[in-house]
């Protein structure tokens, strides 16, 4: 099986989650071949991947393995590498982005409210993550109006994304705001365009790229809403409350 380097890279970067613990498996009786002849085959390409994370699709002979957020497909014989949607035609449900959400949600909670940075009281009706750059224009303007959305009861929960790589200025700038003695002050002032004394101390700037690169973020500011989907870009603070309202409805 040939992979193209971004899909290889990706993939790495699931496995190495999922060997953590960090990654969500898919459960399974163990007891189909299929199973462990796909896991072999990718296991010669990829290094050791848990049995677990394997499992029969809703399609005969064609298998679904779980790599952090990411959904693939494989056939029964384990050649054929399939990356792509599927959507119940009868339903229009998308049943990949239906488990892709849920193992996007669990990775992220993972991560724990004392990696990030926070916005907002607990008891805000809606919480969101937010995959952020320091230095990109639309996260500076949704910061800009945080005040807003806590207003409109919405709670932000800061990952760093720094879109340049973690060595870019705009990694060293997460990282100093990371490091400052009052985080939410460095991070406005950063914000705005401010200049920080530089620091460096340990922190998660890092491990929240990875982390972005594999639940799928591809630009900044990313939302991860509260049932794991993942909406790119700049949403104003009003509008993102109708969006909530009307996909989390059923959330009191």
């Amino acid at each position: 099986m040939r992979l193209s380097p971004t899909c290889f890279h990706v993939l790495i970067l699931g496995v190495s989650l999922l060997l953590s613990g960090n990654a969500i498996s898919a459960e399974s009786s163990g007891k189909d071949p299929a199973i462990e002849k796909i896991r072999a085959e990718l296991s010669s390409k990829l290094g050791d991947i848990s049995l677990d994370s394997i499992e029969a699709s809703p399609v005969p002979g064609l298998y679904e393995v779980l790599i952090g957020a990411r959904l693939y497909y494989v056939s029964a014989d384990g050649r054929y590498f399939i990356q792509g949607q599927m959507t119940d035609i009868e339903t229009g449900t998308n049943l990949t982005e239906a488990k892709v959400a849920k193992a996007r949600k669990r990775l992220i909670d993972a991560v724990g409210e004392d990696k990030m940075i926070v916005f907002g009281k607990e008891n805000e009706k809606y919480t969101i993550d937010v995959f952020t750059d320091i230095d990109c224009g639309y996260c500076r303007k949704l910061h800009a109006e945080i005040d807003e959305y806590n207003e409109q009861g919405i709670r932000v929960r800061y990952l760093f994304y720094p879109r340049s790589g973690v060595a870019s200025e705009s990694g060293r700038k997460a990282v100093s705001v990371w490091c400052a003695d009052d985080q939410k002050k460095a991070m406005g002032d950063a914000k705005q365009g401010k200049s920080l004394a530089q620091k460096n101390c340990e922190n998660p700037v890092a491990d929240q790229y990875a982390l972005g690169q594999v639940v799928g973020v591809t630009g900044t500011p990313a939302l991860v809403l509260e049932n794991g989907e993942l909406i790119p870009g700049y949403i104003p603070p009003a509008r993102l409350k109708r969006l909530l309202d009307s996909k989390l409805s059923g959330k009191k």
